[in-house]
């Protein structure tokens, strides 16, 4: 027979096969879906999935993973997942939000743990078809969702006990960052503007809900822009009326690398607060916004550079 013979195509084959025909009919029917990217139908395939060779997304997830001592597990991570040192040198399967399925399939897993918001939906699909088990941690931006991520990854790896001991640890030292932020009179408490871009003199700032609203007012202040869900481009009265005495910033690249003075030249931010102090902080955008294990630390490191010095509560 001359023909293709499509009883040889492996299972893997067979599943980017059909995402590279049904992409098109894909987005529709997941469109009505809720407003996580992972269906509850797709976040756990097994019950009890084989976790000898696991792909990480989500740089909190990767964190906790190695936190527990089950890095062996790992054949790939995601772009965000940046700490330890040590994960750099897997596998990278592409940015959470932005996954390929090919790139996830090449590394052979037998699981995929991902923080919730991953996606494409299409990709997630294939990843189904492909018979990969799927499983979701809940994100969210507190002191609980910290330790209900760690749970919730233990579990999955079948590491429960070890866990429980890890998250017991993480929440001692969170109750000692919160107790030391939450003893700072009202009256002292700064007002923070995070900026996630400010391309083309065009302000991206985070409202509520978002990981950046959690930390600022986690460290013992308030987010000058949070009268508005998510992130989005202010106009510059809406930064003048913010009033921040401080700005926050992650520590990264490009347009991120502008220095206090070429900041705070922009028009709506020279008239702030904080423009006038040159109060600018920058922090590692993972350590500041990834609420894993080393949330206590990123807690402290902020608070102190926010106000130069610790509460009386701490002294």
């Amino acid at each position: 027979m001359n023909g293709f013979d499509f009883r040889r195509l492996r299972r893997w084959e067979w599943a980017l096969a059909v995402f590279a025909l049904s992409t098109p009919f894909l987005l529709p029917a997941l469109a009505p879906g809720p407003a996580s990217l992972i269906s509850p139908a797709m976040a756990e395939t097994v019950e009890k999935p084989d976790t000898s060779r696991v792909v990480s997304i989500g740089g909190a997830v990767t964190e906790i993973i190695y936190a527990l001592g089950e890095e062996n597990r790992l054949v790939g991570r995601d772009s965000t997942s940046t700490y330890p040192e040590a994960a750099a040198k897997l596998p990278n399967v592409g940015y959470m939000r932005q996954l390929a399925p090919e790139g996830i399939i090449a590394v052979n897993p037998a699981a995929i743990v991902a923080i919730e918001g991953s996606g494409p939906p299409e990709a997630l699909a294939v990843l189904k078809q492909a018979n990969i088990p799927f499983t979701t941690v809940a994100e969210a931006y507190d002191k609980a969702g910290i330790l209900a991520k760690i749970r919730a990854v233990g579990a999955f790896l079948g590491v429960s006990e070890r866990a429980e001991a890890l998250a017991k640890s993480v929440e001692h030292d969170l109750d000692a960052a919160l107790s030391d932020s939450a003893a700072r009179p009202d009256s002292e408490r700064k007002r923070v503007l995070f900026i996630l871009s400010a391309q083309g003199d065009k302000i991206m700032a985070s409202g509520t809900g978002t990981a950046a609203s959690g930390i600022i007012e986690l460290a013992g202040a308030i987010n000058a822009t949070g009268d508005f869900p998510g992130y989005k481009p202010l106009t510059d009265e809406a930064i003048i009326k913010a009033r921040p005495d401080v700005i926050l910033m992650m520590d990264r690249s490009g347009s991120h690398a502008a220095s206090p003075d070429e900041l705070f030249a922009l028009p709506a931010l020279s008239l702030t607060p904080a423009a006038k102090s040159k109060a600018l902080v920058r922090m590692d955008g993972l350590h500041l916004l990834g609420f894993g294990p080393r949330t206590a630390s990123a807690i402290r490191e902020l608070n102190t550079a926010i106000y130069g010095k610790k509460t009386n509560a701490s002294q």
